[in-house]
């Protein structure tokens, strides 16, 4: 069993150093826009994208999902065949889309209450959306045949484009906000032109009208789930446009994304994560295997959020040739950092309960889930936000976050029953919960706030121990890595 979670992490580190790189490289831009852009005009970037990723999910109709379920199951025969009717089905839909969207530009500009001046930004996101459609499916392909390098290399290179551009359009040209959307659509471009060499090798016109069927059938019920999901990322940007200002939104857009520390983790280990239950739901000691996964993933996910619940203040206030890492004119929403980061831990033990669901093909009951989330985060957002502001946005993350996870839970033991080790899941929520009040408490009187910190966090393993959180064989597992001889 061990080795078999040892494969799945170290498929998890192959794809988080390029999920990592990548992520910390576009990471750069928040500094780069905060000291480039005022809080409103950060704060129209944050609602446009945050339209994009609602109507990128229509653009995927849940076909990267149908692609791995009847890759790895052979029902739809090769993989060649199924990535050439998956990728054309796609292709067709996107170019579609987005020629509806470049023939209507001005009325959806008007739609989004957007100045003219943003309507080149629209045309621009129409050609984003396309190209990313287009890469969906070859990425799904080399993450499925492990060919992580070639995944790496043009995730990062697609990152560094859009840096550079950035940096091009908006210090050079002054391009401003159209210039962020024209960066977007040159890297969507440019790592579809990267990833030719796979679509040329693997892409046949051969009809299967069967196995498009079958595609379809599978992803379609993922489309409102994808909607759902994406919503409980990016729904409270329009909601606080609606309720307060540009800027409030652009100060919660950069605060909000400190927290990609925590989200970092959860993307990279939801990209071997897929592939490994699906290879071996099967396997005899499949479920205990995913319940003994959940608890260490739970372990990291905890620590990764002491860390930087307790340093991200000081991380940005660092000063780097004359400039913080964020602007002090957003420093006022850095309360919310902790509150996105728990969010963000139970959107991936979300990602853990959902696999029962796609192993046994109920992908019906996923939207369930999500559909509940989302619109508690919508009712909630609306409540919250006039007496909280940012941090009522935040709490709303939050609870819809946890009831993502326990109603994805509660319908995955329904359909693929595991006995997770709940004694052991409250032993690591109860160790971090007290370190992180301990911490509130006592950093008003500390004459030193990093070295309190830093000395609670070393007791984290200790009172694990004290609590008896660590079974015989995994006390013999970290004896023999202390112990190891050189």
């Amino acid at each position: 069993m061990f080795q078999k979670i040892k494969s799945l992490f170290t498929q998890t580190a192959i794809y988080g150093t390029s999920t990592i790189v990548g992520r910390l490289l576009n990471f750069l831009l928040v500094p780069f826009y905060t000291n480039v852009l005022l809080p409103d005009e950060y704060g129209i970037v944050a609602y446009i994208f945050s339209i994009i990723a609602l109507v990128g999910m229509i653009y995927g109709f849940g076909l990267e999902a149908a692609f791995f379920k009847y890759s790895t199951s052979k029902e739809g025969g090769n993989i060649e065949k199924t990535f050439s009717t998956s990728f054309l089905s796609l292709s067709v839909t996107s170019i579609l889309l987005s020629t509806i969207i470049l023939l209507n530009g001005e009325f959806i500009l008007n739609t989004l209450s957007l100045e003219k001046l943003f309507l080149p930004s629209i045309y621009f996101a129409a050609i984003t959306l396309a190209f990313d459609s287009f890469a969906a499916i070859p990425f799904s392909l080399l993450r499925l045949k492990n060919q992580a390098k070639y995944f790496a290399i043009v995730k990062i290179l697609n990152i560094v484009i859009t840096i550079l551009s950035n940096i091009y359009f908006l210090l050079y040209l002054d391009f401003g906000v159209n210039g962020i959307f024209l960066s977007s659509a040159i890297a969507s471009v440019g790592t579809v032109i990267f990833l030719l060499p796979v679509i040329y090798k693997n892409f046949s016109f051969q009809k299967n009208y069967n196995l498009m069927e079958n595609l379809w059938r599978y992803g379609l019920p993922l489309i409102p789930a994808g909607i759902a999901t994406t919503s409980l990322q990016i729904i409270d940007r329009p909601i606080l446009r609606i309720l307060t200002t540009d800027a409030t939104v652009g100060i919660y857009q950069a605060n909000y994304r400190l927290g990609i520390f925590m989200m970092l983790v959860v993307q990279m280990f939801d990209f071997a994560w897929r592939p490994f239950y699906f290879s071996h739901s099967n396997d005899a000691d499949s479920k205990k295997i995913m319940s003994r996964v959940m608890i260490y993933f739970t372990l990291l996910l905890f620590l990764i959020f002491l860390i930087f619940s307790f340093f991200i203040p000081d991380i940005i206030a660092l000063n780097i040739f004359g400039k913080s890492i964020i602007h002090q004119n957003y420093w006022s929403g850095l309360h919310i950092v902790p509150v996105i980061l728990l969010a963000y831990l139970f959107f991936g033990l979300s990602n853990i309960f959902s696999a029962g669901l796609y192993i046994e093909k109920k992908t019906h009951l996923v939207p369930i889930a999500s559909i509940i989330a989302a619109g508690l985060k919508i009712v909630l957002t609306f409540i919250l936000v006039p007496f909280f502001e940012i941090m009522g946005a935040a709490i709303a993350t939050l609870v819809a976050y946890l009831s993502l996870a326990i109603t994805m839970l509660l319908l995955s033991q329904k359909a693929y029953p595991i006995q997770y080790e709940w004694a052991r899941f409250s032993k690591i929520t109860f160790v971090s919960l007290i370190i992180f009040l301990t911490t509130i408490f006592f950093e008003q009187y500390a004459s030193n706030q990093i070295i309190l910190k830093i000395i609670l966090l070393l007791l984290f393993i200790p009172l694990l121990y004290l609590f008896k959180f660590f079974n015989a064989e995994e006390k013999n597992k970290i004896k023999k890595i202390l112990f190891a001889k050189s």
